[in-house]
């Protein structure tokens, strides 16, 4: 049993030796931090792809029609129909919202000088599909779009760019459109132009969209499943319904984020294990290092073990002495590790962006701390067998 006796022996053994003491738990303290902090940046990580994938738009599925010839030229009757959009809404009970876009590329004069922007027709329910955040006046709602109202959305950026205070209520003129505006938006997480959403966008409602264009498809069909587990089905489900409803041979990509999501997690995981691995070897060589010392001093302390076997203490005693200085330098180191893991994200937090919250798992310090403390046992019983393994009169007689 470690006694009370036991501990306070220890503890002396390694007071009087301080410097000694602290180089050797110097690798337990790395090996225990960086467990904990591996596992914190891996779940940071995790969380903040899986907020971004949300941000642009949860369980989210689009499609599109795919010209397989590039010489080929575009069947008006295979492009996606608002038809096709009520038929994945009616079709596929796990999709909650459809919506769809058709952009076009104009100009727009601002003081004087003319810019390129991007003009976005929607139909109903894209701002909850998309995402997108409202900063001043109202997005498009349903009776917009379903009178055609001259009414648009413009894009922050774009917004930033108008010799208006407060763009809303004011008019402007876009190609052929006089347009009043109702609302300045942005997206939640950045798409840097991968969508129909650009820096410098103007949202029109669809129909005022096609009676400009005299186009009534989609370039994009979006859908929203009701749960992620949802979003495989409708990926699949809306593949179908498009592809029954358009001539054999017509090809359309359907894609959802959960492919991104898979590859990042993937990613995570494998940098997750090398670098848990590293902390693992670190520990190893500090358990080597803790096992090297203390041979030492058994060496050096040969007088003390046999003056305290001759008064009458028992060789269980004395090795569980040498095991209780591994496990203090050990736990010890442990507990400054995880002190330091813990506390860096803490500080790092306020210089960080608000979108990314550094969590600290409780089970990656129960686990550092355990790792460490059994690295000291394991490695401090050969020390502490052999000092149990001494004999008083030859330890003396050495001495």
């Amino acid at each position: 049993m470690l006694t009370s006796e036991t501990w306070t022996v220890a503890f002396d053994a390694l007071r009087a030796s301080k410097v000694k003491a602290f180089l050797t738990m110097l690798g337990v303290i790395i090996g225990s931090a960086c467990i904990v902090l591996v596992v914190t940046v891996a779940l940071t990580g995790q969380r903040y792809i899986l907020g971004v994938i949300e941000g642009i738009g949860a369980n989210l599925v689009y499609a599109y029609y795919v010209v397989a010839n590039p010489q080929q030229t575009r069947a008006l009757g295979d492009e996606i129909s608002l038809a096709d959009m009520e038929a994945v809404r009616e079709n596929i009970p796990e999709v909650v919202a459809v919506s769809g876009t058709y952009d076009v590329a104009m100009s727009m004069s601002i003081s004087g000088t003319e810019r390129p922007v991007n003009v976005v027709g929607v139909t109903a329910g894209f701002q909850q599909i998309r995402n997108l955040e409202v900063l001043r006046g109202r997005f498009l709602d349903r009776m917009d779009i379903q009178q055609r109202s001259k009414a648009c959305v413009i894009s922050k950026d774009l917004a930033a760019l108008l010799p208006y205070d407060d763009p809303v209520g004011q008019q402007i003129k876009i190609g052929d459109f006089n347009l009043t505006v109702l609302g300045v938006f942005r997206e939640r997480i950045s798409t840097f132009g991968q969508s129909e959403i650009t820096s410098e966008s103007v949202i029109i409602p669809f129909p005022l969209m096609s009676s400009y264009t005299g186009q009534d498809f989609l370039k994009i069909l979006y859908a929203q499943a009701d749960k992620p587990d949802d979003v495989g089905r409708v990926t699949d489900q809306v593949r179908k319904v498009l592809e029954s409803r358009h001539r054999r041979g017509a090809t359309y990509s359907v894609q959802n984020l959960a492919s991104l999501l898979d590859a990042a997690r993937t990613i995570a995981h494998t940098l997750t294990m090398v670098l848990l691995v590293t902390a693992f070897i670190a520990l190893a060589i500090s358990g080597v290092g803790i096992m090297n010392i203390m041979l030492v001093t058994v060496t050096e302390r040969t007088r003390e073990i046999g003056i305290r076997m001759a008064v009458g203490a028992r060789r269980r005693e004395i090795q569980y002495q040498f095991l209780a200085e591994a496990l203090m330098i050990s736990g010890t180191g442990a507990i400054i590790g995880i002190a330091g893991a813990v506390s860096l994200p803490i500080f790092l937090q306020p210089f960080l962006p608000p979108s990314l919250h550094i969590a600290v798992s409780p089970l990656s310090v129960v686990v550092s701390f355990l790792t460490s403390s059994l690295t000291g046992v394991v490695f401090g019983y050969i020390p502490a067998n052999r000092a149990a393994s001494q004999q008083p009169t030859e330890s003396l007689h050495r001495e």
